[in-house]
């Protein structure tokens, strides 16, 4: 079972081309980082991928498990196990943090099916808990509010909940302070398994010290010019990515 990406072009609809050619493979129970100099298409590959409508694809295929994610509406996209951790997290005002979460998860329950509240609660404040977040979040609008550390920890809440096959985390590591960092990589460290896959996209090597990929892909000019380990990663914190001014495409 794969996320498998192929020839992938898509730019921002009546706009300009940003993605010109995306080859991917990511099987189940990896973890993919992909780094990439600002305006190189990180984000814009996130947003495609989970059907953003500001976005047109071009050209390519992308298959989720076999699937035509592609095909898919996005609420099928994330039924069928695609979840996207945002780099900045909208607010929703006037909808509880519980109540957003028990409706995408009672979305999920076959028809008739009715999920267990208290069941649900105790799962909530359980990974409220292993995320630092106060009890008191539940009872309060979606980011509303929110620091920037504390949406990002509501986004991981809300994954570590929803239990998709594929993650993408779209440079979950701004806003976040040392303490914040720590403690958002470790519940996604504890959601690594063989049945689930991460696409990690950053800036920054400090997060993938924490969650450390299993491969490494260097994205500029919207292609993937360069896959390696975690020495490309060593290799951008010394050099940047001036090295890329003398790479093929």
């Amino acid at each position: 079972m794969s996320l498998i990406i192929k020839n992938l072009c898509a730019r921002v609809k009546d706009g300009a081309d940003i993605l010109n050619g995306i080859n991917l493979e990511i099987p189940s129970g990896e973890v993919h980082a992909i780094m990439g100099p600002n305006g190189s298409g990180k984000s814009t590959l996130s947003k495609v991928l989970c059907g953003h409508p500001d976005y047109e694809v071009t050209g390519g295929s992308v298959s989720l498990d076999g699937q035509d994610l592609l095909a898919m509406s996005v609420d099928e996209r994330s039924r069928a196990g695609l979840f996207l951790a945002f780099q900045y997290p909208v607010e929703v005002p006037g909808v509880t943090n519980a109540n957003f979460m028990r409706a995408a998860m009672q979305a999920r329950l076959p028809q008739g099916e009715e999920m267990d509240a208290v069941a649900f609660y105790k799962e909530l404040r359980g990974r409220m808990k292993q995320l630092g977040m106060d009890t008191k979040f539940t009872a309060r609008a979606v980011n509303e509010g929110f620091s920037g550390g504390e949406k990002k920890r509501n986004d991981i809440l809300q994954m570590m909940m929803l239990q998709p096959s594929y993650a993408i985390l779209d440079e979950t590591d701004s806003g976040l302070d040392v303490d914040a960092l720590r403690i958002v990589s470790e519940g996604v460290n504890a959601m690594r398994a063989p049945f689930r896959s991460f696409l990690v996209i950053t800036h920054y090597k400090r997060l993938l010290d924490y969650i450390r990929p299993d491969v490494v892909h260097i994205l500029s000019q919207g292609r993937i010019v360069k896959t390696g380990g975690f020495e490309l990663v060593d290799h951008i914190e010394s050099h940047g990515f001036d090295f890329l001014k003398t790479t093929k495409e």
